[in-house]
């Protein structure tokens, strides 16, 4: 029983013998094929010439920086030595700052910040303002120490110098002397002046007087000159030079009926964001018509600040 079992699995035909034999044949040839490489397929030799020269270039570099000495950066031309560290770090860094129209002669320290000027810088600038220094064109401000070239491009559009009044002493020499009038500025009505009139008053340039009149109309008119201070970009240096010029006409502003204005018309108002707003349309949904303008207080969004801003600008008629 046990021959009749091994004989079903190992007896092989004349083909099944030739198979196997092939497939052992085709095992070997493959087990020893990575080991007939060599005989066949020679390797280059390795150059090692361009290794050597990196290595060489290490070693020169090592004793150059094992030098006790710092070298001293020295320019031929203009007998100065100069420190490329510190135009490096200015370079890395982005210039942030605020622009605006300014006057160098007359902007406080906070501005100069706003502008992004550094501190050593301003120390400079009002060190030699202190001592009787005056810029008188823009271009001046790139004399100043510690400012960069890029700072300055960046500035000097912005600057509008007002003149210098001359307080020399006139000479007698007997000659006739005439009494010349005394300048006084002229003021203007906010409510009616054009660009051209704002453009007049000292530290206002075209894009300042345009904003100001936007902002105008879209409040519906100023009622008192405070509000011009609240423009956009206007530095409140430059609104307290021009204050003592300011006036307001009798003429009312534009006011919205409380009891017949849309979300939409109230929250087009600069002193009226969508939230009060709608709170002012759901408290009239809920409460009927107000009796008085005062009534926007009883609504918590609306606090006393926001209430004395905007009250001249509404009613209930």
């Amino acid at each position: 029983m046990w021959k009749q079992f091994l004989s079903s699995y190992f007896s092989f035909t004349k083909k099944e013998r030739t198979g196997i034999f092939v497939l052992l044949f085709l095992i070997l040839f493959f087990i020893l094929l990575p080991f007939l490489f060599p005989l066949f397929i020679k390797s280059k030799p390795a150059n090692t010439s361009a290794f050597e020269k990196e290595i060489a270039s290490l070693k020169i570099k090592q004793q150059d920086s094992a030098n006790q000495y710092a070298k001293k950066d020295f320019d031929d031309t203009n007998n100065q030595n100069y420190y490329p560290s510190l135009e490096k770090d200015f370079n890395s860094k982005n210039i942030k700052g605020e622009l605006f129209y300014f006057d160098p002669n007359t902007i406080t320290t906070s501005d100069w910040k706003r502008l992004g000027v550094r501190d050593k810088t301003i120390a400079t600038i009002q060190n030699y303002l202190s001592k009787g220094g005056h810029f008188y064109k823009p271009e001046d401000i790139g004399k100043i120490w510690g400012l960069h070239p890029d700072e300055v491009e960046r500035l000097t559009p912005y600057i509008q110098i007002a003149p210098k009044e001359n307080n020399y002493p006139q000479k007698n020499d007997g000659a006739k002397t005439y009494d010349k009038s005394k300048y006084t500025p002229a003021i203007i009505d906010i409510n009616n002046a054009d660009t051209a009139a704002f453009i007049a008053l000292p530290g206002i340039g075209s894009k300042l007087a345009q904003r100001i009149i936007n902002f105008r109309d879209k409040l519906g008119g100023f009622y008192k000159p405070e509000q011009v201070g609240e423009t956009f970009g206007l530095p409140d240096s430059t609104f307290q030079k021009i204050r003592s010029r300011l006036s307001v006409s009798a003429s009312s502003v534009k006011q919205f009926n409380l009891n017949t204005a849309t979300v939409d018309e109230l929250k087009s108002h600069p002193y009226l964001r969508y939230n009060i707003a709608n709170a002012i349309i759901q408290y009239r949904a809920q409460h009927g018509n107000f009796s008085a303008v005062a009534d926007i207080k009883k609504i918590m969004l609306v606090t006393d600040e926001i209430y004395v801003k905007v009250a001249p600008y509404l009613t209930i008629q």
